[in-house]
């Protein structure tokens, strides 16, 4: 599935100066190296069901057997020493080393041997550590996510020198920590820095997999069609605590929601959350839903966070008609899109917006290879968008009580007719002020 940095942006997936992004949140990563994995993972969603029905069976092979890996004694530091340990330049360890020679080395190089000892006995623990997760995972069947890890960790894994380091092995004596720093050094560095990268790799799957519970995500039931489809139960974006669910359904017979609502009801988060269901569910680790039935996508195009640019004299409105532009220059493709536009032409009077919205409208809704979620606070247009059979409307209500606002946060058929505005500016005592000036 294609995406850009924009959209990237938009739904809210990455850091992005002050703001935390999803990803920070998704992260259950032991090391660095598996931070750098997720990213990856998170960057790249897939565009293949088989892949991705082939990563969740991984993700679900992790969770069926998370206690193992949360139990596993590989760790940040562990992973640290051990890079650090081919990086340093040691007192050159004797080919062959006696019972004696060996105490000998210890005693004139007092300093490397300390810190030869503390790396092997790591390196010991990470090889105890991935002997046991392979004895666990070899026996998963049909999976080539976890085959290919099994195949490539298994292999290096099993050279003879390893025999001995079972689940009870310790490094015993400074004849067995030279020689095992010897191999180590001389005749497996690239083996090992191989297997920290596999390591990294199982790391990150390992968090997908967290994250996966830790957020109650359900994987989609996915559906092959040559037509988009989105229906989702109970939808809610991960990161708001106690949300309201919500459900939607996108067809390609209705294939448009023209969504309203006042200020802060909840409009720009439903549709952020919409990106992130469809987005999560392309990276394989499942979204926040109770239920969601999927096809494919080709394309996750948004339009919900537009700037001006002082820089290149590009004004607000300007750069809203480019994006506008850009996406309609990609979904004119015929394959299958989710667009998501949130306040569509805020950078213009309001008879300029309403003019430019419903030419925007009455154009995408004629794509029925894409679908598409619109808020507006533009309601009146609706009426006339009304006449196309393929646009559904639902609305987020607002109701006020003594002045003070009560939001629903529940998606409802139907039009908005709230305006709030004023009453905001009022409650938050700016009329007072101004009225004393």
């Amino acid at each position: 599935m294609q995406v850009d940095k924009i959209t990237l942006q938009d739904i809210g997936l990455f850091d992005n100066g002050e703001n935390i992004g999803l990803a920070s949140h998704l992260n259950f990563c032991k090391t660095n190296g598996g931070k750098a994995y997720l990213d990856n993972y998170l960057h790249q969603p897939l565009g293949s069901l088989t892949f991705i029905e082939q990563r969740q069976a991984a993700l679900n092979s992790f969770i069926e057997n998370m206690e193992l890996v949360d139990t596993m004694k590989i760790s940040n530091g562990t992973c640290l020493i051990i890079e650090k340990f081919f990086e340093t330049s040691f007192k050159t360890i004797p080919t062959q080393i006696s019972y004696t020679g060996a105490y000998w080395y210890q005693f004139w190089n007092k300093a490397d041997y300390s810190l030869l000892k503390y790396s092997v006995e790591h390196l010991v623990i990470f090889i105890q550590s991935l002997k046991d997760w392979v004895s666990v995972f070899e026996k998963i069947n049909d999976n080539p996510v976890i085959e290919k890890l099994v195949i490539n960790i298994s292999k290096l894994v099993a050279n003879p020198r390893f025999d001995a380091i079972d689940k009870n092995y310790k490094v015993n004596g400074p004849q067995e920590v030279l020689s095992l720093a010897y191999f180590l050094i001389y005749h497996y560095k690239t083996h090992i820095r191989s297997l920290l990268d596999y390591f990294y790799d199982l790391d990150a799957l390992y968090s997908l997999a967290k994250a996966h519970t830790n957020y109650e995500f359900e994987f989609p039931n996915w559906i092959e069609d040559s037509k988009p489809y989105l229906a989702v139960e109970q939808a809610v974006h991960p990161l708001v605590h106690n949300a309201i669910g919500n459900d939607l359904t996108l067809t390609p017979e209705k294939n448009f929601l023209f969504l309203t609502g006042a200020n802060m009801a909840g409009k720009s988060t439903f549709i952020k959350t919409m990106g992130i269901v469809v987005y999560l569910s392309h990276i394989g680790i499942g979204a926040p839903a109770k239920k969601i039935t999927l096809t494919v996508m080709d394309g996750l195009i948004t339009n919900l966070n537009i700037a001006d640019n002082v820089m290149k004299g590009e004004s607000y409105f300007y750069n809203e008609v480019q994006r506008i532009k850009n996406t309609v220059l990609k979904i004119n493709d015929g394959k299958k899109n989710c667009v998501l536009i949130d306040e569509l032409f805020k950078g213009t009077n309001i008879l300029d917006a309403m003019k430019c919205s419903t030419q925007v409208i009455e154009g995408l809704q004629k794509l029925r290879s894409s679908i598409f979620i619109l808020s507006t606070h533009l309601y009146e247009i609706s009426e006339g968008l009304k006449k196309h059979d393929n646009i559904q409307f639902s609305y987020f209500e607002t109701s006020v009580k003594d002045k003070q606002l009560h939001f629903q946060y529940h998606l409802t058929p139907g039009i908005s007719q709230d305006r709030i505005g004023y009453l905001i500016l009022e409650r938050e005592g700016v009329v007072d002020l101004l009225n004393a000036l």
